[in-house]
């Protein structure tokens, strides 16, 4: 298992985790849930050949925790990754490729919280989403897709809820796998 570890800018103490070797991905939790729930997902990337750094999301707003995720990335060596996040972890990482859009390669929305459909201009888009999800229904990734259909790709989880990254990992690494094409 990777170890946890602190990164505490300002006394905000946010959970982090980074293994492997090769292109980055970093993801953030879902509010409210541990680093651990990305664990299987992260560490199916790895064998892959990815270097993944799992974030836990905390209570801040998605903005405040954009430069969090920027710091970490800069105390582990990370010039630049595909940025991706379940939930309001997904709105997390869209807020680093607008506020931070040199450090982002692409990103990565696993669900979609409803809301803004604001993207950093440029920037590739993949979206998995659960096609049972009622947290963040499909219709929130469908709604993002048509704001910038040249940009947005979309891939569902047949019969997968909110919790789909840690519940339907096999489909959710392969999209992420196949979309990046990196084997």
């Amino acid at each position: 298992m990777t170890e946890t570890q602190i990164f505490d800018p300002e006394a905000r103490a946010i959970s982090y985790a980074v293994e492997g070797n090769g292109p980055t991905v970093v993801l953030v939790t879902d509010e409210g849930l541990p680093i651990d729930y990305l664990g299987t997902l992260a560490h199916i990337l790895v064998e892959e050949d990815f270097r993944v750094l799992r974030i836990a999301a905390g209570s801040a707003s998605a903005h405040d925790l954009a430069s969090g995720v920027v710091e970490i990335m800069d105390a582990v060596g990370i010039e630049d990754a595909w940025l991706g996040g379940h939930g309001f972890g997904g709105s997390v990482a869209r807020a680093v490729a607008l506020d931070f859009h040199d450090r982002v390669n692409g990103v990565l929305l696993l669900g979609v919280e409803a809301g803004d459909p604001t993207l950093a201009e440029g920037l590739p888009v993949l979206v998995i989403q659960g096609s049972e999800d009622q947290v963040n229904p499909p219709a929130n990734g469908e709604a993002l897709q048509a704001a910038a259909p040249d940009r947005v790709s979309v891939v569902s989880i047949d019969g997968g809820g909110h919790m789909f990254p840690s519940e339907n990992v096999g489909a959710t690494s392969w999209a992420i796998e196949d979309y990046l094409d990196w084997d």
